[in-house]
C-alpha cells in the first residue's frame, strides 16, 4: 500500500474574507438569504469607466480587528506588517488566522513547526497607480512630459524602499508562515481563477507525500483594482447594467450579460486524519480527489470544455465517485454568456444525463468573480451547506438557457455529503476537487 493510500486528508479549519462578510456565519446567512454582495463601487473613482458597481469586501478594512481573535504578540506583529501588505496579502492573512483560530491549532501543546507548511494561490498582483505618481512627477520635464532617461537617477528613488514587497504573490504564504511559526512546506501559485484548488490539491499531495501533517491552503485576489478593472473591461465580458446591480450575476440563465468583479480569500487548513483524530479536532470535510488539467490552442487560447472536463473526470476517478453520487455541483459559473454553455458542456461530458438532475449551485450568483480567491470561498461555501443539510438557491437564475443542461439549485435541495467543485481560466487552465463534508 501506498503512503498516499495511507493518509487520509482532512479539514480542520475554515476561514473567508468576501463581500458577504468576514465569518462563516456571514458567508452562510448570505447565502441562504439570497443576498447580493454588490453594490456601488467605493474603492477607488470610477467616473471614467463605464463600471459603477462591484461585489467589493465592503466588511473589511484592513483593520487589525478585521483579522480575528488573536493573542498578543502575533496581533503585534500583523499589525505591524500591514504597511508591507497589498490588500489581497491582508485578505489572505486574515482568512489564513481566522481559519487557524477555528482549527483550535494555535498554541496547541506539541504542535512540530517542521511539519506545518502552507500552500497559497492567487491572482497576479499590480500595483495601485498612486505608488508611482511621486515618482512619475519627478521626471516630467518643464513641458510636463515624462523623460524616461530620469527615471533611474530620479523616479526610482521616490519609491517606498518595500514597496516591491507588498505585491510578490509569493507573500501570502511567507507572511501566514512567518506570524504562526510554520516552518513545513511553502509553495505559492499564481494560476487565477484556478489557484484556490489547485493550492488545495498541491497541499494534500504534500501531506499524503509525508512531507508534513497539517497544512494551511489557502487562495486570494480581487478583480476590483484600477488596473486589473481596466483589464477584465477589455478582454472579458463584464456585466455592466440592466436591471438592479445585485441581478447582474446570473451564471447559466438565459438572460446573463457577463461576470461582476469582485474580491476576497479563504482558507482551508487541511491534516493527516490520524493526527487530527488524536487531538479531538473538529473535522469539517475530507478531501477525496483532487486534478489540474490545461487544454488549449497553439495561439494561447483556453478550451474550457476540455480542460473542465478532463479536470472533473480525473478528480472523479481519484476520489472513487461515480458521477451519480455526487450530492451536489458546485460550478465555477462565472456568468459569461459563452464560458457557462463551454462549462455546461463539460458537465454533461463527464456526468452524462446526471448532470441534468443533481443540483448546481453557484456562490458567484451572489459576489461575482473574485479572480484566485473565488474557488476556494465557493469550496467553503459548499461546506457549509453539507452541515447544514441544505443548498442555498442559484440566485438569479429565472430563465434556463437551453443550451446550459443543468439543474439549478434551490433553497431546501439536500446538500448531501459529497460534491464537485471547479474552476477555469480563460486560459484554459482547470482544477477540480471533490470533497465529502460532515454528515448534517
Amino acid at each position: 500500500m501506498t503512503v498516499a493510500a495511507e493518509r487520509r486528508v482532512v479539514i480542520t479549519g475554515m476561514g473567508v474574507i468576501c463581500p458577504l462578510g468576514l465569518t462563516l456565519e456571514d458567508l452562510w446567512s448570505g447565502l441562504i438569504e439570497g443576498r447580493s454582495g454588490v453594490g456601488p463601487l467605493e474603492s477607488f473613482p470610477c467616473g471614467g469607466l463605464p463600471l459603477h458597481h462591484a461585489a467589493e469586501a465592503r466588511a473589511f478594512s484592513g483593520d487589525i480587528d478585521d483579522f480575528g481573535p488573536l493573542e498578543g504578540e502575533r496581533k503585534k506583529a500583523i499589525r505591524k506588517g500591514l504597511k508591507v501588505m497589498c490588500r489581497e496579502s491582508q485578505m489572505a492573512v486574515a482568512a489564513a488566522q481566522r481559519a487557524l483560530h477555528d482549527s483550535r491549532l494555535l498554541g496547541m501543546p506539541g504542535l512540530v513547526p517542521e511539519r506545518f507548511g502552507c500552500v497559497f494561490g492567487s491572482d497576479y498582483m499590480l500595483t495601485l497607480p498612486e505608488d508611482f505618481t511621486a515618482s512619475v512627477a519627478k521626471c516630467r520635464g518643464a513641458d510636463g512630459r515624462f523623460e524616461f532617461d530620469r527615471w533611474a537617477s530620479e523616479g526610482m528613488p521616490q519609491l517606498t524602499p518595500l514597496w516591491l514587497l507588498k505585491y510578490l504573490p509569493n507573500m501570502p504564504a511567507s507572511h501566514i508562515a512567518i506570524y504562526n511559526d510554520l516552518r513545513g512546506p511553502s509553495n505559492s501559485l499564481t494560476l487565477r481563477e484556478a489557484s484556490g484548488h489547485l493550492a488545495l490539491g498541491e497541499a494534500v499531495v504534500t501531506i499524503q507525500r509525508g512531507a508534513a501533517d497539517i497544512m494551511v491552503a489557502g487562495a486570494t485576489g480581487t478583480r476590483v483594482h484600477p488596473m486589473k478593472t481596466v483589464h477584465a473591461l477589455q478582454s472579458e465580458q463584464v456585466a455592466l447594467s440592466g436591471g438592479a446591480p445585485s441581478t447582474w450575476s446570473r451564471p447559466f440563465d438565459a438572460a446573463r450579460t457577463g461576470m461582476v468583479l469582485g474580491e476576497g480569500a479563504a482558507v482551508l487548513i487541511l491534516e493527516e486524519r490520524e493526527h487530527a483524530v488524536a487531538r479531538s479536532a473538529t473535522i469539517h470535510g475530507e478531501i477525496l480527489g483532487h486534478a489540474a488539467r490545461r487544454a488549449g490552442t497553439v495561439g494561447g487560447v483556453g478550451l474550457k470544455r476540455q480542460s473542465l472536463a478532463l479536470a472533473m473526470r480525473r478528480a472523479l476517478e481519484m476520489a472513487g465517485v461515480a458521477p451519480a453520487d455526487l450530492s451536489h455541483v458546485h460550478a465555477h459559473g462565472a456568468g459569461t454568456v459563452v464560458g457557462d454553455r463551454e462549462e455546461a458542456a463539460a458537465l454533461y461530458d463527464v456526468l452524462g444525463a446526471s448532470a441534468e438532475t443533481i443540483p448546481t449551485v453557484a456562490a458567484k450568483s451572489h459576489f461575482g468573480n473574485l479572480g484566485g480567491g473565488s474557488g476556494l470561498v465557493e469550496c467553503v461555501a459548499s461546506l457549509l451547506a453539507t452541515r447544514r443539510g441544505e443548498l442555498f438557491p442559484l440566485l438569479n437564475y429565472e430563465v434556463p438557457d437551453p443550451e446550459c443542461r443543468i439543474r439549478a439549485a434551490r433553497r431546501g435541495d439536500p446538500a448531501g455529503r459529497v460534491f464537485m467543485s471547479s474552476a477555469v481560466t480563460p486560459q484554459g487552465q482547470a482544477g477540480s476537487v471533490v470533497i465529502r463534508g460532515p454528515a448534517a
